[in-house]
């Protein structure tokens, strides 16, 4: 196996096997709430471990072109995958409630099996509310000041995607709701920070020519994201081409209103031995001080090196944890956190929450969004 590939081995290694211990945890609580027999509870065993299974199942069926197999094992697999995510939640809190009560000297007044049922209806509520948020995209709009437009120019109007993850899940009906809420904002420019595309060729038929039939005044940009490089660097890249889309792999490109956009590799790619161009500095070196530069970056980190080169960095990747409260978990990864901030040293920050979702179908507290970023002269 070669070097660079074994990191990421390791990592899908731990994340299948916590994942199997939240399903064998489900599988717990399930045979104590039901009181169920060895039969039941070995069929329970079985659905948990072909369900931690399917995200690899699927992945398999997509390289062998098993088309209604990865559309039946992506809806049954992630959707569960987001079932057992909620249910775990609220089932530990039940617990803990429970216990509380019970050490305060209280009766609950609940069962062990009625304590169940609550948790199974509490998780029935919140995955269908988390269902329907998924497809109703916010639209957030942020202004971002700056002196380094003339003071009579217009704002420079930017539309943002993020985490869109085309594929099996996020098809024609969710890119073209997208797209009509985009043309709604009447952008200069349409700006992707990467995870555009999550599946392969037969899920992605049609989706790029709705891109390319969409041309705001100044084009579109793009970047990679980490999971660009997950379906294969090659197939995402022609996708983009397809689309319309300018890739900026460690480069800039100078636009009207004294604007630069400026992007680079998500470095993933390093990580998995492909080309990625993720050198700032080099980047800013051709890149005008005087011109308002925008630095596209799919995971919000910023490189102190790059601190007072650029103006505005927008980046995507978080998704807020996507599903109440692995917002809690990731912000310990990611910190910054969502939405816009100042940048200590100069400049701004905005990360997007992502426009579409990875994995199960839903959102909880997360909702997804279209940005529209305005520039500004101060005093406009």
């Amino acid at each position: 196996m070669p070097a660079h590939k074994r990191p990421v081995i390791s990592l899908f290694t731990v994340i299948f096997l916590l994942y199997g211990a939240l399903q064998a945890y489900v599988v717990s609580r399930v045979q104590v709430g039901l009181a169920l027999g060895w039969q039941g509870t070995a069929a329970l065993g079985v659905w948990a471990a072909l369900m931690t299974a399917m995200p690899l199942l699927v992945w398999r069926w997509e390289r062998r072109g098993w088309h209604q197999g990865v559309l039946a094992g992506s809806w049954i697999g992630y959707t569960w995958m987001g079932v057992t995510f909620v249910f775990f939640w609220i089932s530990v809190v039940l617990e803990l409630m429970r216990a509380v009560i019970r050490f305060a000297g209280g009766d609950t007044g609940l069962s062990i099996h009625g304590w169940f049922v609550m948790a199974c209806w509490l998780t029935a509520a919140v995955v269908v509310y988390g269902l329907v948020a998924a497809r109703r995209v916010l639209i957030e709009r942020v202004s971002v000041p700056t002196t380094k437009l003339p003071a009579d120019s217009p704002p420079l109007r930017i539309a943002l995607i993020s985490d869109v993850h085309l594929g099996a899940l996020v098809g024609a009906r969710r890119l073209r709701a997208v797209l009509n809420q985009v043309s709604a904002l009447e952008p200069d420019v349409l700006v992707s920070s990467g995870d555009l595309v999550d599946g392969q060729a037969e899920h992605l038929d049609g989706l790029a020519a709705m891109f390319a039939d969409y041309k705001p005044r100044y084009g579109k940009f793009a970047v990679t994201g980490n999971h660009e490089y997950i379906v294969g660097l090659e197939h995402a890249l022609d996708f983009h081409e397809q689309a319309g889309f300018t890739m900026l792999r460690g480069d800039a490109v100078a636009i009207g209103g004294g604007v630069t956009i400026a992007g680079v590799d998500d470095p993933t790619g390093g990580r998995l031995g492909k080309p990625a161009n993720i050198d700032e500095a080099l980047l800013f070196k051709r890149c005008r001080a005087e011109r308002f530069t925008i630095l596209v970056k799919h995971q919000p980190r910023i490189d102190d090196r790059s601190v007072g080169s650029f103006d505005l960095q927008l980046s995507g990747h978080v998704h807020k944890g996507q599903i109440f409260p692995f917002g809690v978990l990731v912000r310990v990864f990611y910190p910054l956190g969502t939405g816009l901030r100042r940048i200590a040293g100069g400049g701004w920050l905005y990360v997007s929450r992502g426009t579409g979702t990875w994995g199960p179908p839903m959102r909880v507290a997360a909702a997804p969004e279209i940005t529209l970023i305005e520039i500004k002269p101060v005093g406009y």
